[in-house]
């Protein structure tokens, strides 16, 4: 049997929000047939930098190697400023971006759907399936 293709993630999220950023993680830990390698930025591993450019700069560092950025897409996204920023630094990197609806989310902040290359619930095989066929 072949070795399992290992993807290079980012999470975005909000650490106000992070319950789902932990049940992502999770999510994609279990999957089954599924090797990922996470590159998000959580409380727990925050990046040792003392100022806005210094935060950019290391986010863009965490950002560079990943085949593609994963968006908590939850109503708090377009009130983060950082969000914003992972965002941004991914598009400036030419990733591709999936957004993810957090469990009971009715409605997707629209330019988080603007941006995305797709939208999905919150369903392991949906996720799996969204990362393969768009990470880089």
């Amino acid at each position: 049997m072949p070795e399992l293709r290992t993807y290079n993630v980012f999470i975005s999220h909000s650490w106000n929000y992070d319950d789902d950023y932990y049940r992502l993680e999770k999510l994609l830990d279990n999957a089954s047939n599924f090797k990922w390698k996470n590159f998000s930025v959580p409380r727990h591993d925050s990046l040792n930098t003392t100022t806005d450019m210094g935060l950019i700069n290391a986010l863009g560092d965490q950002i560079n190697p990943t085949g593609i950025v994963i968006i908590l897409a939850g109503m708090y996204a377009s009130h983060s400023k950082w969000i914003q920023r992972e965002i941004d630094l991914a598009l400036n990197g030419k990733k591709p971006i999936i957004a993810v609806e957090p469990w009971g989310q009715e409605r997707t902040p629209k330019e988080i759907q603007d941006i995305a290359l797709d939208v999905v619930g919150w369903n392991t095989s949906s996720i799996v399936s969204s990362i393969r066929t768009n990470s880089l």
